[in-house]
């Protein structure tokens, strides 16, 4: 089963996240499917690309903000 995820990156402190496809038995710095977007904390810059992201089963986060009609970019943009 195919989940999305945040896969951390960047130096200690300095923060930065890939959004990836991945197993969801894999662990967090595993190998991923694909790569989909990425979110920066600290300049408040993400991406996300729905094309790539088809075949994903939502976790609970998602499933919450699908339920709320929020994008994942307006998520990430109300974390400012």
């Amino acid at each position: 089963m195919l989940k999305l995820r945040l896969k951390r990156g960047g130096r200690k402190r300095q923060p930065s996240y890939r959004l990836v496809v991945m197993e969801n038995t894999a662990r967090r710095e595993g190998r991923p499917v694909d790569e989909v977007g990425y979110y920066n904390p600290i300049t408040k810059q993400s991406y996300f690309n729905a094309e790539k992201g088809n075949n994903i089963q939502l976790n609970p986060l998602l499933k919450i903000l699908d339920g709320l009609n929020i994008t994942l970019e307006d998520f990430f943009k109300g974390l400012e």
